[in-house]
């Protein structure tokens, strides 16, 4: 079956949108869409961008990755976060295809418009997500040839980053035997969960050092993060993630149900509340899952969108298959991946980490903790660093992140942002974007 069965634009097509809730909105811009068959039963959906550029040539290519695992990247990413339509259709002056193509990936396979046949064929773990996405990467460089020579960037959030690393590696394989043929110039985790133990061991911390935590509940948080930890350290993974999930339950019980997304914020919806000792994982999936396929969201993505597309089957409901792909890779969610990135900057690749001010669930603490554990030979000097400071390009003179670069490892500090740091600084996030891609 051939990969491009299900397209529906060519590669130079310029159409005109026109879905504004029976408005139409003129919208220039260059895209193609389908379906590529990874494995037998598992079909995993993309969207392309073409830079809204006449020398697109001259721009780079990159892929953004959503997290979870089970958030749509074809959804959230686009049009929550850096697509060139917001959620209302209307132009986002923000939009990363300002300054980039821009590939959404609705992964792992079950994840937005992606669907299995059945559910034997959900991804289990990173190095399966990875292996579904070689396949997609390799139709997509071989059909679209015209991209094999532009600089290929992998930008991901949350559990996208962990995602990404294992993708990276296995990319870097590809490229050295010939099966892909493309630019790979870097891989950007943002706000990434590269290694849960160390963001769940600095939550308490964190929200104590922000007045969000008393010294009663930085014991009983630290004491539910404890147990996180022995369960990582036995090799229970599975358990783990249920601990974590119970973790964050005792977060929000002495907090008043701080928002894990963004500290200054407060999410009184009953999605995310939940009990101590919730059965199963149905709190994470609450707090992690859903609000990503929140409702207005969903009614735009099965609705004017999925008309749009025309290709979506009549069986698949966009974001319908999200919770099975959480609990599917329930047993690999706590493990770390530092070695992986450690292997990547071996290997000469570009990496730069960026991460909110303002997010817990993957909070700068636990990520300055494993980027000290690395063993990457330029880690000493990386720490001997100072940091230079960036203006906020919303505010005049206002700090807008601090950033250290050393040979190829990159660290951004985004202030005033949370875990969706596009949402929560949009220019900032455009001008790190353009300065990972040498643009700036």
């Amino acid at each position: 079956m051939a990969w491009w069965r299900s397209c529906c634009l060519g590669v130079a097509v310029l159409f005109v949108l026109g879905f504004n809730r029976g408005c139409p909105l003129p919208v220039q811009a260059k895209e193609s869409w389908g379906y590529v068959d990874v494995r037998e039963g598992a079909h995993m959906f993309w969207w392309l961008y073409t830079a809204n550029n006449s020398s697109f040539e001259n721009l780079p290519l990159i892929m953004w990755l959503q997290g979870g695992p089970g958030g749509s990247s074809c959804g959230f990413g686009n049009f929550e976060e850096i697509g060139p339509l917001d959620t209302d259709l209307k132009p986002r002056e923000t939009s990363w295809v300002r300054a980039a193509s821009v590939l959404f990936v609705d992964n792992p396979v079950g994840t937005g418009y992606s669907y299995t046949d059945s559910p034997d064929a959900l991804t289990k773990d990173v190095a399966m997500v990875a292996a579904d996405m070689m396949v997609l990467l390799r139709q997509f460089f071989s059909e679209k040839s015209e991209f094999q020579g532009i600089p290929f960037y992998i930008f991901s959030e949350s559990y996208g980053g962990k995602m990404a690393a294992a993708i990276s590696a296995e990319l870097i394989k590809a490229i050295q035997k010939g099966s892909i043929k493309c630019n790979f110039a870097g891989v950007a985790l943002g706000d990434s969960w590269i290694s849960p133990l160390d963001s769940v061991l600095t939550w308490g911390p964190y929200l104590y050092s922000t007045s969000l935590l008393d010294d009663y509940g930085l014991k009983e948080v630290m004491q539910a993060a404890k147990t996180v930890q022995q369960l990582v350290e036995k090799g229970q993974y599975e358990n783990a993630t249920k601990w974590w999930a119970n973790t964050e339950s005792v977060v929000e019980q002495n907090t008043n149900g701080v928002n894990f997304y963004n500290i200054l914020t407060q999410d009184d919806s009953d999605l995310v509340k939940s009990t101590v000792g919730e059965h199963g994982y149905l709190s994470s999936l609450k707090r992690h899952i859903r609000p990503l396929h929140r409702h207005s969201l969903a009614q735009l993505m099965n609705g004017p969108i999925r008309k749009k597309l025309g290709i979506i089957p009549k069986s698949v409901t966009w974001g319908g298959q999200a919770e099975a792909v959480f609990v599917n890779m329930a047993g690999d969610f706590m493990k770390p991946v530092i070695d992986i990135v450690d292997q990547l900057l071996a290997a000469g690749v570009n990496v730069t980490i960026y991460n909110g001010q303002l997010d817990l669930i993957v909070d700068t603490m636990g990520q300055e903790m494993w980027v000290k554990k690395l063993k990457w030979d330029g880690l000493q000097a990386f720490n001997q660093m100072k940091w230079t400071a960036l203006e906020d390009p919303a505010a005049a003179k206002q700090t807008g992140a601090f950033f250290k670069i050393y040979k190829n490892f990159a660290f951004y500090w985004i202030l005033k942002a949370g875990h969706m740091i596009p949402s929560d600084q949009a220019q900032m996030a455009l001008r790190m974007m353009k300065m990972v891609t040498l643009q700036a």
